[in-house]
């Protein structure tokens, strides 16, 4: 284990990249508004009161049952499922996990620490020829605290080389944690990055860094700004509600702009602040935007996406065949949710396309349906991309998490594009650099009759990419459409409220069963499920069912799942990546999502499998699919060798 002061990094740095005269004093902001000034004594006074009351650097600690206090003081949710016990009031009794049924959790192809707790992504980028990530990380143990920034680089975006933390928690303003920010590439290409710090008294604060040394691909060691904290909470934004900077887009007078999460009372919002230096910054009198009854918006993002092509966007893009994103995560619900809409550039300010799927209300559109949080996306300008991060927390326990030494995972990174189909959602879908991993590959071409479960020999089958199309037999379809009786009308179906996999309908449910064992006393199944409304038309859904996942009885399990947009003549796709207990599927394209985690407790190993079902009453579906067994992405630390 590190000890702390291998961790600690230089806090001065002699050429500092934003200041031509090479010296860290802030200078004064121009043309400020009165109420500038003002917010800037009162924030003086803060500093001065947090300084005098700075408490020393905590040691690491190796204390698994502070987590709850730890998250509370620092104003951040709980990262695990304890909160889940608590208020559902559910018994909940251990289960005697082994470590074989432990180690065969651990993912061969997702990016996960070495070991230890691991939650937000942090400022990835593509820099010199490499792919950077860091993120969120307790390098002491299992739960969330003493939070790091861990870092690690690839070529491809799948094959990960761990480095040396890249920033640690060591000084007053970020003492109780370096936690979430971005980076912004200057006009230059020289690299800021912007982060939120936790002084001694828990207050959040915004602070620079930026790398030592330029010319170095790996970017190995950080500095953080003299000046630091940059900004400190506004009048009427609690210590506790000011996190996680953007990345800065530049404005159409040349300005950089950056946006933060927070909330007013039970309002969300985005405050909006502007810069020319990324020392000194003007909060502007608008925000970017603001939904009441959401709570705090953690994580905020903000990017364009085109209207017409299906590629990647600079963040500062902006023009009539652009529209932008305003994604925010609810820290009540912990769920990543997102809107397409227009952006002003002379105010700072955004409104959605719809209001009724509008940020943060339980209409609202999400990147993933399933366990996927605090996202962050980051244009790749290597590939003309934007390419999307996104961690799932563990569905077991602390305890089992101690047990094994690790906790949380990444998910595939996904590319982000808008839909030009439909208009009205993203497309996500996996990098193309996932296809890579594949190795040996079998297809199919199967017709289920109703109420039919298939063995699919492929193996075992703990890790597997399936692409596959499902067509439901034409006369079948056509006597149900014109048999009201047989299909009904089901105006309020949802995945979650259903009852899963076993609910039978008439045209559903069908799909795979993943993580299986040969009787089916655990398996994970991800389908499809088509009712019919009161006009006659048919709604297509995208599950997964976790409910029958394990044996073990102190996991929490779920129905994942949302409408999924199917346009006239389309067939219905899915494709599944299956990762040990990670399961990311893909409903037509990536127009639905869903990321889940299962703990099997007898379909582990050689024992794994995996069958096609079609749980329909009255229709037969013919599956046409290719499974791959996936090879290990082979994360391990940088060495010279590398290169």
């Amino acid at each position: 284990m590190a000890s702390s002061e291998a961790l600690l990094l230089p806090v001065t740095y002699p050429q500092d990249p934003l200041s031509k005269s090479r010296s860290d004093p802030i200078p004064e902001t121009s043309r400020r508004r009165p109420i500038k000034v003002l917010i800037a004594v009162f924030s003086s006074l803060i500093l001065i009161a947090l300084y005098v009351a700075l408490t020393d650097t905590h040691e690491g600690s190796n204390d698994e049952t502070v987590t709850e206090s730890r998250t509370s003081l620092a104003g951040v949710s709980e990262k695990d499922n304890e909160r889940f016990w608590r208020v559902s009031g559910r018994k909940r009794e251990t289960f005697p996990w082994n470590d074989t049924m432990l180690s065969w959790q651990h993912t061969v192809f997702h990016f996960q620490p070495e070991k230890h707790w691991m939650n937000d992504p942090n400022g990835p980028l593509f820099y010199k020829g490499w792919y950077h990530f860091f993120y969120q990380h307790n390098p002491y143990g299992t739960v969330w605290g003493n939070i790091v920034w861990g870092h690690a680089v690839s070529k491809d975006l799948i094959h990960w080389l761990y480095l040396p933390v890249a920033m640690v928690p060591d000084q007053w303003y970020d003492v109780n944690g370096v936690i979430t920010g971005s980076a912004t590439f200057l006009d230059d290409g020289s690299i800021v990055m912007l982060y939120t710090g936790i002084t001694g008294d828990f207050v959040q604060v915004q602070n620079l860094a930026y790398p030592e040394d330029p010319s170095d691909p790996l970017l190995l060691k950080w500095v953080k700004f003299s000046g630091n904290p940059i900004l400190l909470p506004p009048p009427g934004i609690g210590a506790k509600d000011f996190r996680d900077p953007t990345t800065a887009w530049k404005t159409s007078s040349g300005k950089w702009r950056i946006a933060i999460g927070s909330k007013i009372n039970r309002t969300g919002v985005s405050l909006v602040y502007d810069t020319t230096d990324f020392k000194t910054y003007e909060l502007l009198d608008t925000l970017l935007h603001q939904v009441p009854n959401t709570g705090e918006w953690e994580c905020v993002d903000f990017y364009p996406v085109s209207k017409t092509k299906v590629i990647g966007l600079d963040t500062s893009v902006k023009g009539p065949d652009v529209k932008h994103v305003v994604k925010a995560s609810m820290d009540d619900t912990r769920m990543d949710l997102y809107a397409i809409g227009t952006y002003f550039d002379s105010n700072a300010t955004w409104i959605p396309d719809n209001p009724s799927i509008d940020v943060g209300i339980s209409t609202a559109l999400r990147y993933d349906y399933g366990t996927f949080y605090a996202s962050k996306t980051f244009y790749d300008q290597n590939k003309g991309r934007r390419v999307l991060w996104g961690f799932t927390i563990e569905s077991d326990t602390v305890d089992a998490d101690q047990q094994k030494g690790w906790a949380s995972v990444q998910t595939i990174p996904r590319t982000v594009v808008l839909d030009t189909k439909t208009g009205k959602n993203l497309i996500l879908w996996p990098v193309e650099e996932i296809e890579s991993l594949r190795l040996s590959s079998k297809k199919f071409n199967m017709t289920v009759g109703p109420g039919t479960v298939v063995p699919v020999d492929v193996g075992s089958a703990s890790q597997l990419d399936i692409e596959a199309e499902f067509v439901i037999k034409k006369d079948d379809l056509e006597i149900i459409l014109g048999d009201n009786s047989a299909v009904g009308y089901d105006e309020d179906f949802s995945c979650e409220a259903n009852g899963g996999s076993t609910v039978r309908g008439a045209l559903g449910p069908f799909g795979f069963s993943v993580l299986a064992d040969q009787n089916l006393s655990e398996h994970t199944p991800v389908y499809f499920y088509v009712t019919k409304g009161k006009d006659s038309k048919l709604k297509t859904f995208f599950c997964t069912d976790n409910l029958r996942s394990t044996m073990a009885n102190d996991v929490v399990t779920s129905i994942y799942g949302s409408l999924v947009p199917v346009l006239k003549g389309e067939k219905l796709t899915m494709r599944i990546l299956v990762d040990h207990s990670m399961i990311e599927g893909f409903g037509q394209g990536g127009r639905t999502c869903i990321t889940s985690r299962a703990y099997p407790t007898k379909a582990i190993y050689g024992a794994t499998k995996l069958f096609l079902f079609n749980n329909a009453i009255d229709a037969s579906v013919t599956a046409s699919f290719t499974v791959w067994q996936m090879n290990s992405a082979f994360l391990h630390p940088y060495f010279a060798d590398d290169l």
